[in-house]
């Protein structure tokens, strides 16, 4: 699949150390074990890169949902000198051009159309779309299989639903079953001692100063001091301060650490955040408050959610990682090499 090829080739950032798979590693559920993405030369980011499994079916994509298909997603990181750090989309596209197999891979693909940015992304994004959870223990207990989850993870469903109020953002029915709303919300992550509203206004003077280009919002998102500022770098709107999109919940297990910014390292360290109601500030959702919580309901809660684990996502992750991935140097697009 030429996509695949795409998404694991180094040659696509501009020092050839990075490709998509480097921050959404099949290995990982297709996320990051880093905290926040680690770009060309080492340069980190300001926020965790969340896994693609599923994407195919989310409206908007990155936290602050600035694209809306996951063509524009993939755009986007190529250029980003946080992230893959190519020049342009003119050097992206030279770069692809540059390597025979890829000439010949394009036309049979595309035809006359050939090597392009638009059907650059369009092959990384249909392979992306392939990339779905399984079947997990809890989808065979919905389906009847009352020895599919433990007695703990049954407390925890019911948790989930009921005291806790998970499943108000994480939203979960038969014909959307994947434990997000797709919504944005300020639930106080990365909040604390910060004052959103005076970098809010900052920030509506930095995009005052230019074109809303995809290519701004992607600068300002990766800026220390306004990424945290979330949704409303995009939309402006004082109800947005703060606000993230809800991630998905299948395969979570797997694909921590977690929160926008990386700083849950593990599930019950999520669990206990919004114990405590997340953290207080003005832009906060109003649905926010402490959840008292015991100690045991709070592991019910965490072995719940590692029943949404896909029975097969690290198996399909070894059939689907390359033997080998295609890295280079910028001026030979035919050297090889391994992580």
């Amino acid at each position: 699949m030429l996509g695949k090829a795409l998404y694991f080739d180094k040659r696509l950032s501009r020092d050839g150390t990075l490709s998509c798979a480097t921050c959404h590693d099949p290995a990982t559920a297709f996320a990051d074990r880093n905290s926040v993405a680690v770009g060309v030369s080492g340069k980190a980011g300001t926020r965790n890169a969340p896994t693609i499994l599923n994407a195919a079916f989310a409206p908007r994509h990155f936290w602050d949902g600035r694209a809306s298909s996951l063509e524009e997603q993939a755009k986007q990181p190529l250029v980003n000198p946080l992230e893959m750090g190519m020049k342009d989309h003119a050097a992206v596209v030279a770069r692809v051009s540059s390597i025979p197999e890829y000439r010949r891979r394009f036309r049979q693909v595309f035809g006359a159309e050939g090597v392009n940015i638009d059907t650059i992304v369009k092959a990384i994004a249909t392979f992306e779309r392939t990339q779905l959870s399984g079947n997990s223990p809890f989808d065979r207990f919905r389906a009847g299989d009352e020895d599919a989850i433990s007695d703990s993870q049954k407390r925890g469903w019911g948790l989930f639903r009921n005291k806790a109020g998970c499943i108000e953002c994480h939203a979960f029915s038969a014909s959307s079953p994947f434990f997000t709303d797709y919504e944005f919300h300020n639930t106080g992550v990365a909040t604390k001692g910060k004052d959103l509203a005076g970098i809010a206004r900052r920030a509506k003077t930095i995009r005052g100063a230019g074109p809303d280009t995809a290519r701004t919002l992607t600068l300002l998102s990766h800026t220390d001091g306004l990424s945290d500022l979330g949704r409303f770098l995009i939309t402006r709107l004082p109800g947005d301060i703060g606000a993230f999109k809800t991630p998905t919940l299948r395969d979570v297990e797997l694909t921590g650490p977690y929160m926008h910014d990386g700083s849950g390292k593990t599930l019950l360290d999520v669990v206990r955040f919004y114990d405590r109601g997340g953290e207080r500030n003005p832009a906060i959702d109003p649905r926010m408050r402490p959840l008292n919580l015991s100690e045991q309901e709070m592991s019910d809660l965490v072995e719940f959610l590692r029943a949404l684990t896909s029975d097969d996502v690290l198996l399909r992750a070894q059939t689907t990682t390359p033997q080998s991935r295609t890295s280079a140097t910028p001026s030979h697009g035919g050297a090889r090499g391994r992580d």
